[in-house]
């Protein structure tokens, strides 16, 4: 039996893995750790969008990165996609051509290359020491490299540029719209926001320095972030006087919008990505 463990609790499932979900996890390109055999993930084809892995010239190398946007000529808003702790993997891949199904250019960074693939092993340990194999900075200065690259991409409108991400990318979201001006809105989707092993400076300290409004999408029922890091970071919020605000679902756990999970929530990811188009149209990027 493959035991995992994570700094946040394990999500349903986690201890289930069997040959076969792990054989059709690397089949399929998921992140193998938190697969499992009876999640049907969706799948959006790449109709009417040009979607693919990219270069990014970074500081001190080029990265890659998964691009998906419209076929269609001009110019297009932007969306910064942040993956979960097992990387660039399909079912990220497959939010960016939602994205760009939506009419965004979406780009998806590998952060963690440097140190490896976490998407392929079901070792939560290999996993988190990938994770925090990672400096802090170099992901922001890895972010400050996908942002130029962007802007010199002739389908790109960085005038309308958003960013989301996922649990790690959660947290990072944050982040960014604390430390990039470039960000017009952020979406958040169960991100860290307190102190922990990622991300290393937790956003509840960065409050302050929200440069965008950003949308924080929470499940009431997420073991690693409870209800008391949410309300801290909403009082912080009212204290700094920013644009920002948390949407709880009660009963969603984390990681509801991935559907390869068994965590997935229909109901909550169907809401809270309307919310999402929604915010950012809102406040400029669409």
């Amino acid at each position: 039996m493959v035991t995992l463990t994570r700094p946040d609790g394990n999500w349903a499932g986690d201890l289930d893995l069997t040959r076969r979900s792990i054989a059709l996890a690397l089949a399929g390109g998921y992140a193998v750790a938190a697969f499992s055999a009876e999640a049907e993930p969706i799948h959006t084809d790449e109709a009417g969008l040009v979607a693919g892995m990219v270069e990014i010239p970074a500081a001190d190398r080029k990265i890659p990165g998964y691009l998906a946007r419209p076929s269609g000529k001009g110019r297009h808003a932007v969306v910064l996609v942040n993956s979960e702790i097992f990387g660039v993997h399909e079912w990220v891949k497959d939010v960016c051509r939602r994205l760009a199904k939506a009419g965004y250019v979406a780009l998806a960074p590998d952060l963690f290359v440097r140190a490896g693939d976490p998407s392929k092993t079901v070792d939560m340990k290999a996993v988190m020491d990938i994770v925090k194999a990672t400096p802090e900075a170099q992901v922001t200065s890895d972010t400050a490299a996908a942002l130029k690259f962007l802007k010199a991409q002739p389908f790109a409108d960085m005038s309308r540029a958003g960013v989301t991400g996922f649990c790690w990318g959660g947290g990072k979201t944050w982040l960014d719209c604390e430390r990039f001006a470039e960000f017009k809105a952020g979406v958040a989707w169960y991100g860290p926001l307190k102190a922990g092993p990622y991300p290393r400076t937790p956003p509840i300290d960065l409050v302050k320095d929200l440069k965008a409004p950003v949308l924080g999408l929470y499940g009431g029922q997420d073991k690693g972030i409870p209800a008391a890091d949410v309300e801290a970071m909403r009082a912080a919020i009212k204290a700094a006087n920013k644009p920002a605000e948390i949407i709880v679902y009660p009963e969603a756990q984390h990681g509801f919008l991935a559907d390869y999970r068994p965590s997935y929530d229909a109901k909550a990811s169907a809401d809270a990505w309307k919310r999402m188009l929604a915010f950012f149209a809102a406040h400029g990027v669409r």
